[in-house]
């Protein structure tokens, strides 16, 4: 099998997924940028190509659209044969919606599991017979789910915890998290890697650009490894820049 990798990055037109999907064409796999608007997707792909010199290529893909996801899997089955690594990067924060555990914005919390959540569960059944007929023992196939240090239930209960009141974008990234656990056990007869990856607080659009955190890229950076996981790569776990974070 080939050692250069078909690797997808959904919502990657932006912030980290953006960046991680310039650092991976760097080191000469094929990656697909993916975004739920096909202009910024292109607009994308074509700054990579000014700005880095380097070819990526782009598929449309709406993580809550069941249609866009199917479309997408064809698309890569058809132009590729394969798909060596699935990136869940796609998600939304509501961060600018008031809201708390007592009073909570029920929209909100819709919007936000739909796409944190549910999108992403959804998106990687749907890929997995891909990444399933991709991977070997020698090349492993792997999934990786881009979390966030709040979706640590023990970091959020310790005197350490913070933003509690961003209970929708939390809430969805934890119970990604657990379905992360439940994936990996699945899988781990297989071989197929999966992991979550928290970059840790990066400033993006996600959270408004808040100050003081990483650069995108410097939050992507530590995500490279995760990708590009061999057969001793570790599986079901959660990570950080600095290693094990807690569940």
């Amino acid at each position: 099998m080939s050692s250069t990798k078909v690797i997808l990055v959904t919502g990657s037109n932006t912030g980290i997924g953006y960046e991680l999907v310039h650092l991976l064409a760097a080191k000469g796999h094929t990656v697909y940028l993916a975004s739920r608007k096909e202009a910024a997707g292109t607009d994308a792909v074509a700054k990579i190509k000014k700005e880095k010199n380097l070819g990526v290529k782009y598929v449309q893909l709406d993580v809550t659209n069941s249609a866009s996801i199917d479309a997408a899997v064809a698309k890569i089955t058809k132009d590729e044969g394969r798909l060596n690594v699935l990136v869940n990067n796609a998600g939304v924060a509501e961060m600018s919606v008031q809201q708390s555990a007592s009073k909570p914005s029920i929209p909100s919390l819709r919007t936000t599991l739909e796409t944190n959540l549910i999108g992403l569960i959804q998106t990687t059944a749907a890929f997995l017979p891909l990444l399933r007929s991709s991977h070997s023992a020698s090349t492993p196939s792997v999934i990786v789910n881009v979390s966030s240090d709040m979706a640590s239930n023990g970091f959020m209960a310790s005197a350490n915890g913070f933003l509690h009141e961003a209970i929708a974008y939390n809430t969805s990234k934890a119970a990604a998290n657990a379905y992360t656990i439940a994936l990996a056990r699945e899988l781990q007869e297989e071989g197929i890697k999966v992991n979550a990856v928290t970059p840790g607080f990066t400033t993006t659009q996600i959270n408004g650009f808040m100050p003081g955190g990483k650069t995108p890229e410097k939050g992507a950076e530590m995500m490279v490894e995760w990708c590009l996981l061999g057969k001793d790569g570790a599986t079901g776990t959660f990570m950080n820049d600095s290693g094990e974070w807690p569940w």
